[in-house]
Order: structure tokens, then sequence, then C-alpha cells
């Protein structure tokens, strides 16, 4: 078996960005790729802007007279141009509003005293104070988000505030998924006896969506080699990557690895983890078709086929897949930020396989662990914050500093 580090490596050496790219909304992008650099065509400010409600003078001059009481030359709400600010004279100012020509200092109104169309200034500042230069923020021609970024809510407002009405990113990845089991049921539908309710199709597929990729759900496909094999024929036609769930271990009902192997090839099977020793990795040939797309373009179609237990199936996508995916999605760093976290527990048995461990993090700041680690146990995914990474043939002890991997740093 491979260990989890070099399964990792063979997966996101094959994968590379798709080529296909679309111009979107900015007000639509949020979650996309970048395809290209967004440069800025202007300076953030566009000119000097205040940042307080208070007073522009000329710091010349209070130093040069002892009279601090200064007449009320204008009004500058902000989105208004000022007019250059006579000698001698304040201009009463808001926040954002432009500073006018010839002030060099805010005095926030707390430090001042008005009275009529006059102002007494009780605060001697210094040049620049409480002025926001231009371009301060941003500069015209810099880059403000590589291609390559994930476009989250305040990446789309920074793009908005340099006048970017659309971006260029690239297009959704096409995932086929599919799930086997003889056994499944779907929520609405009569248990059998020996059935179970299919959550493995609503955890990954709410895990896809939530990546951005644009999802075809084959639904439950009979445990039959012939049937899983005209699955994969059909799902590698227009998909990039082909996701299943269950029939990759070794019973005489697990058809998806022999499927594979004759549709097309497998590159890696079994690792070295719990939950989820029997993931697989391989492609399944493409027919070409006249009708082709970019998608349809190459002569294979990527395949992972993810355990049917479902915390097996939820951890090996969370580690494998997602990372997988947001590569071919056009990201560059795709690896999750680990936490330096103490384990509040003892765990005394070693495990040889490298161990995800469902915990959450506690009112001490420590890790609590689910007392149930089965890869069966869906309500550890939900009761937990993320996964505490074991190394094999490592037991636990309360007190030790353990590397924690949180959900917000995996679902998304």
């Amino acid at each position: 078996m491979l260990s989890t580090a070099e399964a990792l490596a063979t997966l996101l050496s094959a994968a590379s960005p798709i080529t296909g790219t679309e111009s979107i909304p900015t007000l639509e992008a949020l979650n996309r790729v970048l395809s290209v650099d967004v440069t800025s065509p202007l300076d953030v400010p566009p000119m000097n802007t205040s940042s307080m409600d208070g007073y522009a003078i000329r710091t010349e001059d209070l130093a040069t007279d002892g009279n601090r009481r200064l007449p009320i030359s204008q009004r500058i709400p902000a989105g208004h141009a000022p007019e250059a600010l006579k000698p001698g004279t304040a201009a009463r100012i808001f926040t954002g509003a432009t500073v006018p020509p010839g002030a060099d200092a805010i005095v926030m109104q707390e430090q001042t005293e008005a009275t009529g169309n006059e102002v007494t200034i009780l605060h001697s500042p210094a040049p620049g104070e409480w002025i926001t230069a231009q371009g301060a923020d941003i500069r015209s021609g810099s880059i403000i988000l590589p291609a390559g970024t994930r476009l989250t809510p305040q990446a789309l407002g920074l793009a908005a505030s340099v006048g970017c009405a659309e971006l260029q990113v690239r297009r959704r990845v096409k995932v086929a998924v599919f799930f086997t089991g003889d056994e499944l049921t779907m929520p609405g539908e009569p248990l059998k006896p020996g059935a179970i309710y299919n959550s493995n199709r609503f955890t990954l597929r709410g895990l896809l969506e939530n990546l951005g990729c644009d999802v075809t759900d084959y639904g439950i496909v009979p445990d039959k080699l012939d049937a899983t094999r005209a699955t994969l024929r059909e799902a590698a036609l227009a998909h990039d990557l082909i996701l299943t769930c269950g029939g990759v271990s070794v019973g005489e009902e697990d058809h998806v690895k022999p499927a594979v192997e004759a549709e097309g090839s497998l590159s890696m099977w079994q690792i070295a983890m719990k939950p989820g020793k029997p993931l697989a990795f391989g492609a399944v040939r493409r027919a070409a078709r006249q009708t082709d797309t970019d998608a349809a373009a190459l002569a294979e179609t990527f395949f992972i086929g993810l355990p049917g237990n479902p915390v097996s199936s939820f951890a090996t996508f969370l580690l494998f897949v997602r990372p997988f995916v947001l590569l071919l999605a056009g990201m560059r760093t795709v690896a999750p930020r680990a936490l330096s976290l103490r384990a509040d527990f003892a765990q005394k048995k070693a495990d040889r396989r490298n161990e995800f461990l469902r915990a959450r993090i506690n009112a001490a700041g420590g890790l609590d662990l689910f007392p149930n680690q089965s890869s069966a146990v869906l309500t550890s995914t939900v009761w937990g914050d993320g996964l505490i990474d074991n190394p094999p043939n490592h037991a636990i002890s309360v007190g030790e500093t353990v590397r924690f991997i949180p959900f917000s740093e995996l679902l998304n």
C-alpha cells in the first residue's frame, strides 16, 4: 500500500488545469478560479481622501498664527469635488471625501469646537494626519489578483474596487459521479431488509458543488460488471473526472475496479490510511464524438474511486479528491493549512496506517476525540471540527501536540 503522502503525490502529479475559459460578470464569479491576472487600471483610492469626519486645514496656518480659530470656507461630502482650500480657512469634510488641494491634514471633529461659520482647532496635526493618500491601497498597473486565485467574496470586492465588471475564469470542472451497491436506497423509498439509505450521494454531491463543479449524477448503478462498464463509457464522453463510491474493494460484488481496468487503467489502488484504504485512481478511455468540447478533447477521463463506508468516502474526498479537483480548476495552492493543538485525550492503541481521527476544539483550546472512530459513524463528521493527522504506529498521549486539519480548510 502507498503512504498517504505517496498517494497524494501520485494524484497531484497527474492533474493539470483545464484549458477552457470564459468571461463572466464579477457579481457571478464567486468561487470561480481566475485564468489570468487581474491588473488594476487605476490608483485606489484615486485621490487623497479623508479617513475621518472633521476639518481639512493647512498646517502652516496653525504654525504661523497663534489664532487657532478659522473660518469654514466650504463643506465637502463624499462624492463631491472640492475647491482649493483658501489660506487661513478650514473645510468641513466627511469620511471618504476628497481632500481639497492645498490642505495637508485633517483634524477630527472631536478635536475641534465649531461655532457658526468658524471652527477652533484644539489639536496641532502633523502633515498628512488622517489623510489616505492616493494609491495607498492599490497602485495603477499592479497585479491585485493573480491567475489561479479562487474568488472569495472579498476578492470580488477587490476586483470591483478597480472597476472590473467582468472576470476571465476557468470553466467549471465537469465531474460525473455514480454509486454502486444493490443495498442502496434513496430517502423517501421504502427501506427493504438488508438495505441502507444512500447517504454518500448527498455528501459527495454537496462536496463537489461546494467546489464549484459542474456535476452529472448517474445515480445508483446495479452491482453488475456490464452495467458498471457501460456507465463508465458514457461518463467518460464529456467529463474531466469520473468519481465513484463503493465497489473498489476485493469482494465478489465489487465491480468498479475490474470495470475500470477493462475500460481504461488503474495507476493506484489502496493506500495506508484509516479510514479509507480502498481508494483507486486511474483513467477511462474516451470515445471521440463530432460534438466534442474541450472537456472531451483528450483521450482519457480521470477516474477516482472512493470506498463505500460513509466516513471513508468523506475523508478520502477531502484529502485526495478536493486538491485534485482544485488543481484541475486552475488553483496553484491546494494544500490545507494545519494547526498544532493539544490533545486532551489519550489514544493508547496505535495503528499501522496513517489515521485521520475526527475531533473538535474544546473551550480550553485543546482537542476532544469522538468516542467512536468507526468508518460507518457519519455522526462524527458533523460533531467534529476537523481531522487529526496521526502518523502510523503512533499512540497519542494526553497533552501531546498533534497535527489538526480543520474542516474549514477542507470543505472549500
